[in-house]
């Protein structure tokens, strides 16, 4: 990244701004403020998320909003209620509680002598949830939302679930926010409540892993904070972001379809991270980017950020398969309206081992095929959502495709470009009342290597409701559609296109109570993929650039990073067992004087083929220190194993205050299975 040293506005930087809220609560804001802005009031641009301003996020905010900020806005960057140093209590994603705090902080910046009245909110991940869902509230100030690696529908397309599965992440990302929530304020910042802060946090508790568990179904739980709701209740312009290694790109497409205000589509080879940090790259020049698009919404200039393609997509080039990608070779390709009258669908029908061309299939179709998928598929298939520390990513599909049914092309005689989301309709049958399918498509090279390129998960009890589903009956034939994740890929002239399908998918997916045999009806069971034809406008399309931003503070690395991901198979119990090592090395923040430290140990297992056996646990370790005299230090711990018939759920935590224990908790918890 290029920093930039220099920009048109001089800026003034306030590291501890309170804001106070209905109830006396006061949440905590760093603002970067244009010094002409308490001579001419400006724009302002909201950041709005849980992930300490101070030590989480410092780093990317500098870089972010001192960019935007030597531009001309005015931008605040406010940790959530109990996170940071705002004090209260933090008790779970999205609450009501959280989105009146965030209305009231848009009222208080419009009415701050610094601000020309027109309010734009910005945010990745939990940042862009609540920018989308405070839009569909409607505060008046609110002009314009840059929304990245969020969604529409927390149900459907969150880290909890997919498809109806429940999802190996939702485990990890409890333990994320467990080991957040265990975090005091800064001292230096709050000053000697700084204790009484910390403790009320960790006599709350943060553990929010029973709870998330208790709602297996589409219910008003995660129908609350979903947009989808009510498109039509946002009514400012948004521009949505995401990228193909991401878990969040079925949302920008599904939001471009069906909100009803002024919108545009982003979406590059990038895990979950903003573009200008951009890996697998190319990273781009992102914040030149929402500077244009603030620049027409914020102060009303016409810079034709409008009249480019609706969507931008990132084609990805084949590439072999591998964990980790330093970039994906590619282009940008662009769309005017989405959906796009532009790609036709190409459908394949399921033979035997093979892949048909409908309009081609004229052979006898055998009747069915069979399969139970060992617990072992899935410990190459990575991460539901790459968060860009890899290797997260999944690995040659050969190594999965053995427990699995493949069905695949002969080699393809042209090269083909695929844009939008692939769809499988299927008959089949099961032996168990709860099942699952997971789907893949793998770009299969000469060599027989593959790299898969897109999935989908689908709970076979959610095939008539995910709010009211309903168990199979064993022997009968259901009819059943798998929606597989957006993609744009090209897949070479001399390659096979290949769909594999499995009844077990672990860690990535919870796997169902007992082992399934499910049979393939290959009547009617077809494959459908969206071709788009490359256009000459494509290579029209405005550079993007490479990326630049404000340069951050300094901060000295003290212990290294490190990033594992080790299978591990032992014979002779028949074990299995996937472990993840993120160490995020200890830094020192050297304007802060705060020395900040994080590391996490996942650890999924499985025996043969007993499904009771599953298990997956997690550990974290934080530290935060100043000098010698203040030192802090917390353990988080979640297990998750369960039954047939429900889920138990462990977790501890002791925290220590210069090195002496001054808190320590358990939680153990039952939770009934419920399709699941």
């Amino acid at each position: 990244m290029k920093y930039v040293d220099k920009f048109p506005y001089s800026v003034e930087i306030d590291d501890h701004v309170e804001i106070p809220m209905a109830d006396g609560v006061r949440l905590s804001a760093r603002i970067w403020l244009p010094t002409e802005a308490r001579r001419v009031p400006v724009p302002t641009i909201l950041e709005y998320i849980p992930y300490r301003k101070r030590f989480g996020t410092a780093h990317r905010d500098e870089i972010t909003h001192g960019f935007l900020s030597g531009h001309g806005y005015a931008c605040v960057r406010v940790d959530l209620r109990g996170s940071g140093e705002s004090e209260g209590v933090l008790a779970d994603e999205y609450l009501p509680l959280e989105l009146e705090d965030g209305l009231s902080v848009i009222e208080w910046i419009a009415r701050q002598p610094w601000c020309n009245g027109a309010v734009g909110m910005m945010g990745i991940s939990w940042g862009g949830f609540n920018a989308l869902q405070i839009a569909a509230l409607g505060p008046p100030a609110l002009k314009a939302v840059v929304s990245a690696s969020s969604t529409d529908d927390r149900y459907s397309d969150d880290v909890h679930h997919m498809g109806g599965c429940l999802l190996g992440d939702n485990l990890s990302w409890a333990s994320v926010m467990f080991a957040y929530n265990s975090m005091p304020p800064d001292p230096l910042l709050v000053g000697d409540k700084w204790r009484d802060m910390w403790f009320e946090r960790l006599e709350a508790g943060g553990f929010w892993l029973p709870t998330w568990l208790s709602h297996q179904r589409r219910d008003a739980y995660w129908r609350h904070g979903s947009i989808r709701e009510d498109y039509a209740a946002v009514d400012c312009p948004v521009l949505l972001v995401s990228g193909w290694a991401d878990g969040y790109t079925n949302a920008v497409f599904r939001m471009l379809e069906s909100l009803q205000t002024p919108r545009k589509g982003l979406v590059g080879p990038w895990a979950h991270t903003y573009p200008h940090f951009g890996r697998p790259g190319p990273a781009i020049d992102f914040l030149t980017e929402i500077k244009r698009w603030w620049d027409h919404w914020l102060k009303s200039e016409a810079n034709g950020v409008m009249d480019e393609p609706m969507l931008r997509a990132w084609m990805q080039n084949s590439e072999r398969p591998t964990t980790q990608y330093e970039a994906r070779p590619g282009r940008w390709v662009g769309e005017d309206t989405w959906p796009s009258a532009r790609i036709r669908d190409r459908s394949f029908v399921l033979r035997q081992r093979s892949l048909a061309d409908h309009a081609e299939a004229t052979d006898p179709v055998p009747p069915v095929e069979t399969l139970q998928s060992p617990l072992s598929v899935g410990l190459f298939a990575g991460k539901w959502c790459s968060y860009a520390s890899g290797p997260d990513l999944a690995h040659d599909q050969r190594q999965e495709d053995g427990g699995a049914l493949i069905f695949e092309t002969e080699p393809l005689t042209e090269t083909i470009e695929i844009l939008g989301q692939a769809v499988i309709d299927l008959t089949v049958s099961v032996d168990r009342p709860i099942a699952m399918i997971a789907a893949r498509l793998s770009d299969v090279w000469p060599d027989g290597s593959a790299t898969r390129f897109t999935y989908g998960l689908f709970n076979l009890t959610h095939r008539d409701s995910r709010e009211h589903p309903s168990p199979m009956q064993p022997g009968e034939t259901a009819r059943v559609t798998v929606r597989l994740n957006h993609i744009a890929q090209q897949l070479p002239a001399g390659h096979k296109l290949r769909l594999s399908l499995s009844t077990s998918y672990w860690p990535l997916a919870w796997p169902p109570p007992e082992p399934v045999m499910m049979t393939v009806h290959y009547r009617d069971s077809m494959l459908h993929v969206p071709v788009r034809e490359p256009r000459a406008e494509d290579s029209e399309l405005r550079e993007l650039g490479e990326p630049q931003g404000a340069r951050p503070s300094r901060r000295r690395l003290i212990l290294p990073e490190e990033h594992e991901w080790l299978v591990r198979r032992n014979l002779a119990s028949d074990e299995s067992v996937l472990e993840v090592i993120d160490d995020r090395g200890t830094y020192l923040q050297e304007a802060a004087g705060l020395e900040v430290g994080a590391k996490a140990v996942e650890r999924y297992s499985a025996c043969s083929n007993d499904f009771g056996s599953v298990a997956g646990e997690t550990m974290w370790e934080r530290t935060l220190a100043r000098g010698d005299d203040w030192r802090i230090r917390t353990k988080t711990r979640t297990r998750l194993t369960c039954s047939g018939g429900a889920f138990y759920v462990e977790g501890d935590i002791d925290a220590y205050e210069n090195e002496r224990r001054v808190f320590c908790r358990t939680w153990q918890k039952t939770v009934p299975r419920n399709l699941v």
